[in-house]
């Protein structure tokens, strides 16, 4: 599959409205996707359920990943990068309209099986929205592109917090049946599938510009030896996929695990918790357009381990922490967390050539990180407690600073397969 875009020709359009289109794309997958994970709560107290047993609402998001990561890249193959964002789009339409039934009936494997369809497309829209903004220009600037669009994914995760605490946790009422509270996820539902709709039709009748396949110069040499290896011996693509396995599971387990956390810490207004959420989210956007600029100077890989360890500072200090102070260190998690997705998503299919679409399908599956990481994270705050339980994303930053130290260097020397 291709790698590059096709230069325009003098007169041709630029390739910025297709960015900016695609980073609108951003933009929803990340508020769908942090909007199921401020669904753990709800879930909860519809199901009573401990918090391991309610991380299955991470697990049949993420899980999602694993199982249509290469399939998606399949379909790029096929189709095209527009046609698979628009089947895309419209999957997450028929997921977000199970939501109708699964609240009426107040059944927990409906639930699971809406979350799962609506995650199937998001899905395939980030195995060909991810490298389609890699490949819209330079490969030595594609971190800091992914990054820009990145932030946009930020910004509307920030969002969904809102969303989550105004209208779907906004009963009060504790003695509220389960069915009564399952209602309050029908409407946000609706709503979003309606948007989904849209905006699959939208980019149906758009003109994205395609992209052109291209071998290197040293591939033609080989005889296409490059094309006869396998995909999996690419040691750098595999190991971003292990670091977007660890840093999806950090994002996801912190951001599922804070509403309860900060309860724990003392603060029981809503108000508060909706902000410390938001923030949290919006620390990541920020640090996303922050990033993008100090790229300018500062490798992406170096960047990369030391916003790692300081992940693993700011978890420490909460752990041995409480009140303000250990909700703030987790909030502030945002901000290491920021260029972490785009960088290792970018680096993960560096000089991959015309292999780009099928590394981004095998760097797209370490999403599946965002199901087993929490689920741990919940299983050990079970038995220990949530602040020692931070002793599982402190050794997945600690991956993370190993990835941009060494892992992410190609290894051009490995023979064809």
């Amino acid at each position: 599959m291709a790698t590059r875009s096709t230069p325009p020709a003098a007169g041709a359009p630029s390739y910025l409205v297709p960015f900016i289109t695609v980073t609108v794309l951003f933009g929803f997958f990340g508020f769908l996707t942090n909007l199921n994970s401020n669904l753990m709560p709800q879930v909860k107290s519809i199901f009573h359920l401990n918090y391991g047993a309610a991380m299955a609402v991470t697990v049949a998001w993420f899980f999602a990943y694993l199982v249509f990561s290469v399939p998606s890249a399949r379909l790029i193959d096929a189709i095209g990068y527009k046609h698979t964002m628009v089947i895309s789009l419209f999957v997450m339409t028929a997921g977000a309209l199970l939501f109708v039934p699964a609240a009426r009936m107040v059944s927990f494997p409906l639930f699971m099986a809406a979350i799962f369809v609506l995650a199937a497309g998001v899905t395939a829209l980030q195995t060909s929205a991810n490298p389609y903004v890699s490949i819209l220009g330079p490969e030595h600037s594609a971190p800091a592109r992914l990054t820009l669009s990145q932030a946009f994914n930020s910004l509307g995760a920030a969002l969904a917090p809102l969303v989550v605490v105004h209208f779907i946790l906004a009963n009060p009422d504790k003695t509220a049946s389960p069915a009564s509270t399952a209602k309050t996820v029908q409407g946000p539902y609706i709503v979003i599938a309606g948007v989904l709709l849209l905006l699959g039709m939208a980019i149906l009748f758009m003109n994205l510009p395609a992209v052109v396949a291209a071998r290197s110069s040293n591939d033609a040499k080989t005889g296409g030896a490059e094309m006869r290896r396998s995909i999996w011996s690419y040691r750098h693509t595999v190991l971003g996929m292990v670091g977007i396995f660890f840093y999806v599971g950090i994002e996801i387990a912190l951001a599922a695990i804070a509403i309860d956390y900060f309860r724990s810490q003392g603060i029981t207004s809503g108000d508060t918790i909706a902000f410390l959420a938001l923030l949290y989210y919006l620390l990541i956007g920020a640090g996303r357009f922050v990033g993008t600029v100090l790229m300018k100077w500062i490798q992406a890989h170096i960047l990369l381990a030391f916003l790692g360890f300081c992940g693993i500072a700011l978890l420490l200090i909460s752990m041995f922490s409480h009140g303000a102070t250990a909700a703030w260190t987790l909030v502030l998690c945002g901000a290491a967390n920021s260029i972490m997705y785009p960088t290792i998503f970018a680096l993960g299919i560096a000089e991959l050539g015309p292999r780009t679409s099928e590394g981004s399908g095998i760097v797209t599956m370490g999403n599946f990180g965002g199901a087993v990481i929490p689920f741990l994270l919940g299983a050990l705050a079970d038995k220990v407690g949530i602040q020692y339980a931070f002793t599982v994303p402190i050794l997945c930053y600690l991956f993370v600073s190993y990835y941009g130290l060494s892992g992410c260097k190609p290894n051009r020397s490995a023979k064809a397969a």
